[in-house]
């Protein structure tokens, strides 16, 4: 369902039926693993894809940036050029 370089990936579907009585599959809520990384500076015009080229030579890992910082919203980390966040290691 997912392809290997997905964060959901490896987690596991469940039926769910709707109040309409459809049952449809969704993801079951993933534990965000603490993860730590190395401080890394937001340079201007930075996106998450590529900082993740950067740091892993793959544009598609740019939610392991994510999931390693507490931003609600992965596109907020990137906001404010300087800002410091974390990147982890390969």
């Amino acid at each position: 369902m997912f392809l290997e370089s997905s964060r959901y990936y490896k987690v596991e579907t469940v039926e769910v039926v709707l109040k309409d009585g459809r049952t449809v599959k969704a993801v079951k809520l993933r534990r965000l693993p603490e993860i730590t990384g190395t401080p890394t500076v937001v340079k201007a015009n930075d996106r998450l894809d590529i900082m993740a080229q950067r740091q892993y030579n793959d544009p598609t890992r740019f939610w392991h940036i994510a999931d390693a910082n507490t931003e609600l919203q992965a596109n907020d980390l990137m906001a404010e050029t300087g800002r410091i966040i974390q990147a982890p290691e390969r």
